[in-house]
């Protein structure tokens, strides 16, 4: 199997990618539609047996599969151009440094972010570099600990198309907690609430002054 892929279509299977990216699937295994539901049957299967997934990504030149995103959670910059934050967010994530990051830029003229620190790769990585912090915030607040984090964007920027790139990123002040509403109970952020909670971090990025 490819690295990062769900591997090719089964037997009988065919996929191919709609011009939005949205991965379609036709196949004898593919449903008849919903229960006495025609309309909710025709917004995901299409009049030649095309089921919408849902799910945008791209099959690579060996033929194997990936998903990239939900097509509900794809963002369109002001230049119209379509960005998955999840791929993104995903990439930012594989460094041992950070531990959350909220890609924004939907109606936007860049993507930027917000990341979340890994508490304790950090703090041993300012520890062992003689940087003195109380708080978690006093660590996030280190100008050694912004670079350090702005070397792991560069670093994934690299990969990334010039459109995806993030231009700018800030440190969330503090640890996000599923009892706080910052988190589902699987875990994952709540993008939309984190947005919102901190909108002034979020207007920074945007800020041209």
């Amino acid at each position: 199997m490819s690295f990062g892929s769900v591997g090719v279509p089964v037997d009988g299977a065919e996929v191919r990618i709609a011009e939005d990216g949205e991965i379609l699937i036709r196949s004898r295994l593919v449903f008849a539609g919903y229960y006495k539901d025609p309309d909710a049957t025709r917004e995901v299967l299409d009049l030649d047996g095309w089921l919408h997934t849902g799910d945008v990504g791209r099959i690579d030149e060996r033929g194997h599969v990936h998903i990239t995103d939900r097509k509900k959670d794809l963002m369109v910059t002001s230049g119209g151009k379509n960005i998955a934050p999840s791929m993104i967010e995903n990439m930012l994530k594989a460094s041992p440094l950070i531990k959350e990051a909220i890609v924004i830029g939907d109606r936007r003229n860049h993507v930027a972010a917000l990341i979340g620190i890994e508490r304790d790769a950090v703090a041993d990585w300012a520890t062992r570099r003689g940087i003195s912090f109380t708080t978690f915030r006093d660590l996030t607040e280190r100008s050694e600990v912004i670079e350090l984090i702005a070397s792991e964007v560069r670093r994934v920027n690299r990969d990334l198309a010039q459109v995806e790139q993030v231009k700018k990123f800030r440190l969330i002040p503090k640890e996000l907690g599923h009892e706080d509403g910052e988190l589902t109970a699987t875990q994952k952020v709540k993008r939309a609430i984190l947005q919102e909670r901190f909108r002034e971090l979020v207007d920074g990025l945007y800020r041209t002054a």
